[in-house]
């Protein structure tokens, strides 16, 4: 028993010195200015991923093609990234004023250009946390592409087999194909990638998009089309990162100007003096918590308020959701539209003008006393720090005075990985843990277990780590925390650097009061310890509609109360 505790200690340890590394190693490769994927400078980062064999990345360590992780990587990647030798990291450095068109990939909100045939450019504006996630799906992105050049090329000169015969004529025929013509190169492709005809057939509408049906088929080749030049062209992939980026990264210069603009709307709207609570969850939920029961009386008689939220967060309920949003605009709600490039969205509550069913929890309060909510969009990573940090400092005006904020609490809401239970599940916080130093943040949380239990969802207490990144977690690290007297909850990746940020505003630089009020919860998105359950597997779909809103309702109410 002993010995297999201490192997299963030996194999975490050994997956944390390769996130160490892995980090180190990025950055060298960015204060170094450019590096070559595939050849010896990427050598550390590609042992350290086969090291870790990240759940997210299923079967990266062995011979067949991972197809869940690469349909991940794919969504947070721009569009034709498969066919570029040089990938370019950049600052904001003015293309949006050019006649280059702006890739956004689904998943992730950046702007990427294609320059030409060979290079595509992905501005990072959101710090480090960007970089490292890139870096991480660039190489598990080249790794398969060496998979599928190993099956193909027969000898040293280059030759291939007749599968990629096939597939590369199926690719570069210029028309659509038929059923017929798709099952063979579908089955081609399957001999490739070493899985079945059914695997392959399953996942192959995944890929599909508006610009390419047959886009599966598409990314395979060119894969494996650059993977074959680099080992027999020695043609390599190189990723580079602009001086401007090295220069400008960790000067917070996009959080600063985030953070300006919304200290200026509200000295326009006359609410800096007022009490400012601060929420970060996404760009529906208060909104639909707080005018749902005006904007939808009607609707409200027929179904229960869960029922309502679900037919809200389907994108493709405009009707409802538009009618939401118009009373909101005219009792209280504003909207600021992130200009700065840390793609932020904002919007600011004056409850003083919200006449709904949450008022009467505060009905005996003066109006200069009515709480103001600023809801702000999802940061990402050390993002977090940066902009949570330039929020709460004063706001200088032209005259170098200096305007304090009102700041009585900050509640986060978002989603994280569940070490025990499941998607959906709520966790509660009692600290952050930074993973990879000694850095923890304890703190006295607003919410407590019992405030949401009683729902028909499962709530857990404890603490969350926040890791570097969700794509390098796995299995034999998860577990240790989640077995170890560190009693770990789940794991996210933005609670250290809020509470850094807040901490730092209260308890040192004095810019916030030190009796600022926090919230922390989270519903699961995944169970990275559970085979199946990774966010490779898919969304949560309605699953977090009920998580998300509890949440949300009790974040109100405290505040209003």
């Amino acid at each position: 028993m002993a010995n297999l505790i201490l192997q299963g200690r030996t194999r975490a340890q050994e997956s944390s010195s390769a996130i160490e590394r892995m980090y180190i190693t990025m950055r060298h490769l960015f204060n170094r200015g450019f590096y070559k994927p595939m050849g010896v400078s990427g050598e550390t980062l590609r042992e350290g991923l086969l090291t870790l064999r990240p759940e997210i990345y299923g079967s990266i360590a062995e011979e067949k093609v991972e197809l869940s992780g690469l349909l991940y990587v794919i969504d947070r990647l721009p569009y034709g990234i498969e066919e570029c030798r040089f990938i370019n990291l950049t600052s904001d450095e003015g293309y949006k004023d050019s006649h280059f068109k702006a890739i956004v990939p689904p998943k992730r909100r950046r702007n990427c250009y294609r320059i030409d045939e060979e290079q595509m450019n992905i501005e990072i504006t959101r710090g480090r946390s960007e970089i490292y996630d890139i870096l991480t799906h660039l190489t598990f992105l080249f790794i398969e592409s060496h998979k599928i050049m190993r099956r193909v090329i027969i000898n040293e000169q280059g030759n291939v087999t007749r599968d990629w015969e096939k597939l590369e004529k199926a690719v570069t025929v210029q028309k659509d194909l038929n059923q017929a013509e798709r099952e063979i190169a579908l089955t081609h492709t399957a001999n490739i990638l070493g899985r079945t005809f059914k695997e392959v057939s399953a996942v192959y509408s995944n890929f599909s998009c508006p610009e390419n049906k047959e886009r599966f088929l598409h990314i395979i080749y060119w894969l494996g089309k650059l993977a074959i030049e680099e080992s027999i062209k020695d043609n390599k992939r190189i990723v580079t990162f602009s001086p401007v980026l090295r220069e400008r990264l960790g000067h917070h210069i996009h959080g600063e100007q985030w953070a300006n603009t919304i200290k200026k709307k509200l000295i326009d709207l006359n609410l800096l003096e007022r009490p400012l609570h601060i929420i970060s969850a996404n760009m529906h939920s208060v909104m639909n918590t707080l005018y749902t029961p005006i904007a939808l009386r009607t609707e409200l008689k027929n179904k229960n308020r869960f029922e309502i939220y679900e037919q809200l967060s389907n994108s493709g309920n405009t009707k409802l959701r538009s009618k939401v949003e118009k009373v909101a605009m005219s009792k209280g709600m504003y909207f600021i539209e992130d200009q700065s490039g840390a793609n932020i969205n904002v919007q600011i509550f004056d409850t003083a003008q919200y006449e709904g069913p949450w008022a009467e929890l505060s009905q005996n309060t003066s109006i200069e006393e009515k709480p103001v909510l600023m809801v702000m969009d999802y940061a990402f990573g050390e993002q977090a720090y940066e902009t949570m940090d330039e929020l709460l400092k004063p706001f200088t005006d032209s005259t170098d005075n200096k305007k304090y904020i009102n700041v009585k609490s900050v509640s986060v809401m978002g989603k994280a990985g569940i070490l025990e239970g499941g998607k959906g599940d709520i966790m509660i916080p009692s600290a952050h843990v930074f993973e990879g130093t000694a850095d923890n943040y304890p703190f006295k949380n607003e919410l407590k277990k019992k405030d949401l239990e009683g729902n028909g969802i499962k709530v857990y207490d404890g603490s969350m780590i926040t890791v570097l990144g969700t794509s390098l977690q796995n299995r034999d690290i998860l577990k240790f925390f989640h077995d170890s007297t560190w009693n770990v909850i789940g794991l996210e990746m933005e609670g250290a650097h809020y509470q850094k940020a807040i901490q730092a505003a209260s308890k040192l630089r004095g810019s916030i009061s030190a009796k600022v009020k926090v919230r922390y919860a989270y519903y699961a998105s995944d169970n990275p310890l559970e085979t199946g359950s990774t966010l490779a597997s898919g969304g949560l779909g309605t699953t977090g509609v009920k998580p998300t809103y509890l949440i949300t309702e009790k974040i109100i109410e405290q505040i209003f109360s």
